[in-house]
This record gives structure tokens, C-alpha cells and sequence, in this order.
């Protein structure tokens, strides 16, 4: 009887959603569109930093945080992107905006054209972590939604063949599923220069806020007041800080580690000379 009861909220609840999201559909011509975007990187802080963002009184959030539109929901179309967000009427406030977050954004093939005719000027906010980190973090998160059955060495040793073609099929194919591309990009993910040198060719420069994540993880409320200015929000401070998805796993072996260093160095000198500024990720 118990599971019978369960059964029918279950069904309750999928009736309501269907129902909020016709609405939401239907008029989706009032709705607005976002006026920023975090857009990478993946296991770099963005669930955390656009939680806080959320918090704000003048930012009014979307249906949900990873809309996923400009890479993997780009065919269902833009009337259903801006369906995702709030009604104009609701943004009279002075000052109010939305925005989402979804970390794949600044490593898909196509999101950053893609952005570029939609939004031309979105501001675009990149969390940057240590690659030999971020690599790791992505692998377990990887095993933990039992995608990933490989050792990590041999994942990475393996990378580059699972990768073969799959941007040009995503290029290619508006449609082509990006599940390889996602999942198994441990290294490509941390070449950043190559992600941000695509944005560069479509972007100003102004319209960026380039954080390290290590910086959010340490000095949250500065890294937080810091956004709030790029994104001309006035500042407060929230009731409390917490770092959402915060991942739980064994250390990386040294061995790993060490050759994940020596890997990723030139791309990250290359990346300091690039932005002018020195992350120290090199240890």
C-alpha cells in the first residue's frame, strides 16, 4: 500500500512538472534571455559559485542551473531555451538579471558561435582549476556515475583514441550524441588556452571574468564580491558559504601525479603568457 501511495505522488508531481513546463513553453516569448553565462569548467566551482549568485536578490534563476542549450539541447530550438527563464514582468526590479551555468559550454566545438549569435553580449564568467586536479576530479565523478570502468592511467592513456572523430562528428551532426566527448576528456578539458583562444575570436574582452577556482575554494567571499561587480550587482554577503558537490576519493597516486604535472606545464605556461597572469599550478 505504501509503495502504491509513493506511486501515485510520484505521478502527481511528473503531472504538475508537465503541466509548470507548458506553461512555461507557451510563453516563452515574454520570457528573457540571460544576461550572463558560466560557462566552464567542469569540477571547477560553477554549482557553488552559481548557487551564491542565485542567493542575490536581484538575480532571478532559470528552471534549472545546466540548461545544456548551446551544446547538447541546441535542436530542440530557441524558443525552448528561453522558456527556462523568468517572465519579463518579474524582472522590473532595477538592476534584476538571470543567467545559468553549464561548464560544458567552453569546451563544445560549436557553443561559442553559437553564444555569439544569441547572446552577443552576455557576460561570460570561466572558473579555472588545476588541470592535474580537475582531471582527477572529473575521473572519479566519471566512476561514481559508473561511466568509467578504466584505471586512471590507462583512462588517460586512452583518451586520445576514445576522442578520435568526436569533434568532427559533433561538428558535423547538430544531433550526434556528445557522451564520449564529455565524459572522457580528462586532459583535453585542462588545455585551456586552446577552450579560451575560440572565445576570444567572438568575445571582447570586457565581457569576461576569468576566476581560479583555487582562489573560490580559499577566499570565497572575495572571489563572490569580485563576480558581483563584474555582473554590476550590488554587494552583500550571503548567510553562509558552502561548497556544493564537494567530491570524496582517495588520493591520486604520485607517479600520476607527477606525469599529469609534467604534461600539462606548457599548456599552462602558454595559458600565463596568454591572460598575464601566473596561476602556479606547476607543482
Amino acid at each position: 500500500m505504501a509503495k502504491k501511495r509513493k506511486g501515485w505522488k510520484y505521478l502527481g508531481r511528473q503531472a504538475k512538472l508537465s503541466i509548470w513546463w507548458e506553461w512555461h513553453r507557451l510563453t516563452a516569448i515574454w520570457r528573457v534571455l540571460p544576461d550572463f553565462l558560466i560557462i566552464g569548467v567542469m569540477k571547477g566551482g560553477t554549482t557553488s559559485l552559481f548557487n551564491y549568485l542565485i542567493r542575490h536578490p536581484l538575480v532571478f534563476p532559470p528552471f534549472r542551473k545546466e540548461i545544456k542549450y548551446f551544446d547538447c539541447n541546441y535542436p530542440k530550438g530557441y524558443s525552448w531555451y528561453r522558456a527556462h527563464f523568468p517572465l519579463r514582468i518579474k524582472m522590473k526590479q532595477p538592476g534584476a538579471i538571470t543567467g545559468e551555468a553549464t561548464p560544458y559550454y567552453i569546451f563544445h566545438p560549436l557553443a561559442p558561435r553559437r553564444i555569439a549569435q544569441t547572446l552577443p553580449g552576455a557576460k561570460l564568467i570561466v572558473l579555472l582549476r588545476n588541470p592535474v586536479d580537475r582531471a582527477y576530479s572529473h575521473y572519479q565523478h566519471m566512476v561514481r556515475v559508473k561511466q568509467e570502468k578504466l584505471p586512471f592511467q590507462e583512462a588517460l592513456a586512452k583518451e586520445e583514441k576514445r576522442l578520435e572523430g568526436e569533434v568532427k562528428k559533433i561538428i558535423s551532426d547538430p544531433c550526434y550524441p556528445t557522451n564520449i566527448h564529455i565524459q572522457y576528456s580528462y586532459l583535453a578539458r585542462g588545455r585551456y588556452l586552446e577552450q579560451l583562444k575560440k572565445w576570444d575570436d567572438l568575445f571582447p574582452p570586457h565581457q569576461f571574468l576569468i576566476l581560479q577556482s583555487e582562489d573560490f575554494y580559499t577566499s570565497t567571499a572575495l572571489i563572490y564580491q569580485e563576480t558581483l561587480k563584474f555582473l554590476g550587482l550590488p554587494l552583500r554577503e550571503p548567510k553562509t558559504y558552502h561548497i556544493h558537490k564537494e567530491g570524496d576519493y582517495e588520493p591520486m597516486d604520485p607517479k600520476t601525479r607527477k606525469w599529469l604535472v609534467d604534461y600539462f606545464e606548457p599548456y599552462n605556461e602558454q595559458l600565463y603568457a596568454h591572460l598575464d597572469r601566473n596561476f602556479d599550478w606547476d607543482k
